[in-house]
């Protein structure tokens, strides 16, 4: 029997308390009619869990107990899904902050289970009872001053999980019209009593889920429920590196677009869970935050809103400005315009895809742009559109790619060739300073010319002609086939002329392509393949 939580047993702890999940897995699910009846919280769980312990896996034996806290806290936070495994994680920061830096006695988990339930109900914009909530509170309490060694700690938490998880058929009207337990509740209690097991070296290897009871309304569903009433349509999950001050914001904004709202995290990176009708705004809103990745949309149960595109094959490509999207829609994409220096409205690409066809090459032709088309097509993957999305970094790969595009290809063989096309075409462009700039070629003040390879600065100088010239010059290979030519609207007269009759007399093996594409800020871009 163990008289300190010391690093080897948190390790052993987690690992059970996955594995346990892992087997109670099908029997939580089969509980969860709230906040919608999805069945699949005890899965969320076990993934939350497994992730955690994988994240202790990959430190060294003799890590001290802060590293093995931060570890488990963060390992929980990153791989955190649904609603129940967002509000777990936070627990687990919260037994984090306490025990990182205490001997891990008897009281001292009592303590981190006190800040465990603060921490949780805090990340929870609308706090419902009868939920895991109610159960890590009842626990907090049951705890708080509790004399006695760790087992004397840990039996009592597990009890009164157990003890608190049967009250909340009582506590929550869905649960009782269904005659369950909540099964968010059910997951924490396994996870307590694996602690309680760890501690007391009891563990059976049968994890004890509640049954569920006679309900006197029943229909179909997980748990037998019809479960609540219709909701939002879409579960929006997402890791996001912002400012506190930010994430108190977006809180605000999030919770006017949906419900179940859960934010947790801390030191600016944090998981962002809620469920919306308008997917797409609550990841605008994640933008405005800071940087949401990992961007994951999911319907929700019985939502009836859905997205079907006729059929067929089509490749939808961003472009700044008209003319640059006219280059784009004569050779067969959907075009989707975008301001310069600016990312185009989520909601705008989404209908793009949507229009494109069922399967779907998505150009974004901007390091910017990339996110905003992930999370486009990520909604548009959960209403059944098969949709990839190149990274294309600039419009003379995007060009490239859709030049070899056959819609009579297999999808994947055609992703592959587009994405070995762009990958295969060089990008530059030529850039008049309005304002001194520190470059990797040196300072370039302002009404003199940089040029830029592959986002490197790579040339200066003071005459514009000439710069683009030299650009080319070293852009090109002795393999290279085809250079093509975008104009922009501020270019003078002439300038993708003259550095076509150039490569025409040093290089007449190489094809070159020359078109108006009319964006504002470079006066020429050129892609080399």
């Amino acid at each position: 029997m163990l008289q300190v939580l010391d690093p080897p047993a948190v390790r052993r702890w987690s690992r059970l308390a996955a594995e346990t999940l892992g087997r109670a897995r099908e029997e939580i699910d089969a509980l969860n009619v709230f906040p919608v009846p999805d069945g699949d919280t005890g899965t969320n769980l076990h993934l939350t869990m497994l992730s955690a312990a994988e994240a202790l896996d990959g430190l060294p034996g003799d890590a001290d107990a802060a590293t093995t806290w931060r570890t488990l806290a963060q390992g929980a936070l990153l791989g955190a899904r649904g609603n129940s495994g967002v509000i777990v994680s936070q627990a687990l920061r919260g037994l984090a902050e306490v025990l990182r830096s205490a001997e891990g006695r008897g009281e001292d988990l009592g303590r981190g289970l006190v800040r465990a339930a603060e921490l949780a109900r805090d990340a929870v914009e609308r706090p419902v009872e009868g939920t895991v909530l109610s159960v890590l509170g009842a626990v907090a309490e049951a705890v708080r001053g509790l004399p006695g060694d760790l087992a004397a700690v840990v039996r009592r938490a597990a009890e009164e999980s157990r003890a608190a998880l049967r009250r909340t058929t009582g506590q929550l009207d869905v649960l009782a019209r269904n005659g369950v337990v909540d099964a968010g509740a059910a997951g924490l209690a396994i996870i307590l009593e694996s602690l309680a097991a760890v501690v007391t070296d009891s563990y059976t290897g049968r994890p004890d889920v509640p049954a569920r009871r006679d309900a006197p309304h029943r229909a179909h569903g997980p748990a037998g429920s019809a479960g609540p009433a219709p909701g939002p349509a879409y579960e929006v999950m997402y890791l996001l590196q912002a400012g506190a001050a930010e994430v108190d914001a977006l809180r605000g904004e999030l919770d006017a677009l949906g419900d179940s709202l859960v934010v947790v995290g801390g030191e600016e990176l944090w998981n962002v869970h809620v469920h919306v009708d308008d997917a797409g705004a609550a990841i605008e809103a994640g933008m405005r935050a800071g940087r949401p990745y990992r961007i994951k949309v999911e319907y929700l149960v019985g939502s009836d809103r859905t997205h079907r595109a006729a059929g067929g094959r089509g490749v939808v490509a961003v472009a700044a400005g008209a003319a640059l999207g006219a280059v784009f829609e004569r050779s067969g994409a959907v075009v989707v315009r975008r301001d310069p220096g600016a990312s185009p409205p989520l909601a705008a690409v989404l209908a793009a895809i949507r229009e494109a066809g069922a399967e779907v090459v998505v150009l974004p032709n901007d390091s910017g742009t990339r996110e905003v088309a992930a999370a486009a097509a990520e909604i548009a993957r959960e209403e059944g559109l098969v949709v990839s999305v190149l990274p294309t970094r600039a419009s003379v790969q995007g060009l490239s790619a859709l030049a070899v595009h056959d819609p009579l290809r297999r999808f994947d063989d055609d992703v592959v060739a587009m994405t070995e096309a762009a990958a295969h075409t060089r990008h530059g462009h030529v850039w008049v300073a309005d304002r001194t700039v520190m470059t990797s070629a040196g300072l370039v003040g302002p009404g003199e010319v940089l040029g830029v390879i592959d986002g490197d600065a790579a040339t200066t100088g003071t005459d514009l002609a000439e710069t683009a010239l030299e650009l080319v010059g070293r852009m090109v290979s002795a393999s290279s086939e085809l250079v093509t030519l975008l104009e922009g609207a501020d270019a003078p007269d002439g300038l993708a002329q003259a550095v076509q009759d150039h490569l025409a007399r040093v290089r007449p093996d190489i094809e070159v392509v020359r078109y108006e594409g009319g964006q504002g800020g470079y006066p020429l871009l050129v892609g080399v393949e």
